[in-house]
């Protein structure tokens, strides 16, 4: 089976999953689409496609399925128009920034009874994953706690920011994601706490935040502890560790080699890698394959919209925990 997909969004994150798709023998790559003309027809024209508009995608009832790789405020208006379509999804996170309309979305998607992936490109991350499958074969016994380091080099523009619907929605919604895969729990309590450390015009410019520290208790009483930052100065630093009544199980950075050079003076190795583009390059390129597998009737699909639905609800929990300087109690 050949999948026709189309992909909606030629900026960083659409390019990686066009080039994705284009490489996939199960793909079709039936267009490029953005609302900016130069770079659709630059990825379009790279990829030996073409550029479509999102009438021509919708209505080419040839074209199976959309990627959605554009900004946040579209994903909402054009999962929907998708579902009615009648197209099988793959969306960026998140699904919307608001949790009402997010749900709506989620509701829509399931009436049409189309696939609908949303992208948490972390469960599909070679290292991440194994650690997943040794949890499920009982290596460290009952879950206790979770712990999570999620930095990034350096903080997007404040114009970005301003639009992003601060840290908790943009940047660690992953981490809540990561969170409920890992532990396969529901949070009971947030609480959060956020300032911003790296730049202040962050806090007078955008209203957010740039360093956050977040609790978690699920309903069985597991803990969880996320810790985030936008500036790391060297290199993307993406890890966490899970502590069961077995032992312990940790993933750590990847590095562009894993040489260690030793002298006299000094032992050293290679940095983290610099951003998440190199970090998670066969996540995004494994997370493409399983859509396609999934549309295939290869795999059942492991991230739905409704796990990006309860990542949103922890995100908003957050951010209202740190607002309002409160334990936000969920469900």
């Amino acid at each position: 089976m050949t999948i026709s997909l189309a992909v909606i969004g030629a900026g960083r994150i659409g390019q990686i999953h066009a080039t994705n798709a284009a490489r996939n023998p199960g793909v079709t790559l039936a267009g490029v689409a953005d609302a900016i003309p130069e770079p659709a027809a630059k990825l379009a024209g790279a990829l030996s496609t073409k550029v479509v508009t999102l009438d021509q995608i919708f209505a080419d009832k040839s074209i199976n399925a959309v990627l959605i790789g554009s900004s946040t405020d579209t994903h909402a208006d054009l999962i929907q128009r998708a579902a009615a379509a009648g197209k099988h999804i793959f969306c960026e996170k998140p699904v919307d920034l608001d949790l009402g309309r997010a749900r709506e979305c989620e509701k829509v998607v399931n009436a049409s009874g189309k696939v609908c992936l949303i992208g948490f490109q972390r469960r599909f991350d070679p290292t991440f994953a194994a650690l997943k499958a040794r949890i499920e074969k009982g290596e460290i016994g009952e879950l206790e706690a979770l712990s999570v380091i999620s930095r990034d080099p350096g903080a997007p523009p404040v114009e970005y920011l301003q639009r992003s619907g601060g840290i908790f929605k943009d940047m660690l919604i992953h981490d809540f994601d990561i969170f409920r895969w890992i532990l396969g729990e529901e949070a009971e309590t947030v609480y959060a706490t956020a300032s911003a450390l790296t730049d202040p015009t962050i806090a007078t410019a955008a209203n957010d935040a740039d360093t956050t520290a977040v609790t978690l208790r699920t309903t069985s009483g597991k803990l969880a502890q996320i810790h985030t930052s936008r500036r790391a100065a060297y290199g993307y630093d993406q890890r966490f560790e899970v502590l069961g009544s077995k032992g312990m199980l940790q993933a750590g950075n990847h590095r562009p080699t894993e040489v260690v050079a030793s002298g006299p003076d000094v032992v050293s190795i290679d940095k983290p890698e610099h951003f998440f583009l190199q970090r998670y390059e066969k996540a995004y390129r494994n997370e493409l394959d399983h859509f396609v597998a999934v549309l295939a009737g290869q795999e059942k699909l492991r991230v739905s919209i409704a796990d990006g639905v309860k990542a949103l609800e922890l995100a908003d929990a957050a951010t209202t925990s740190w607002r309002e300087n409160r334990i936000v109690r969920l469900g």
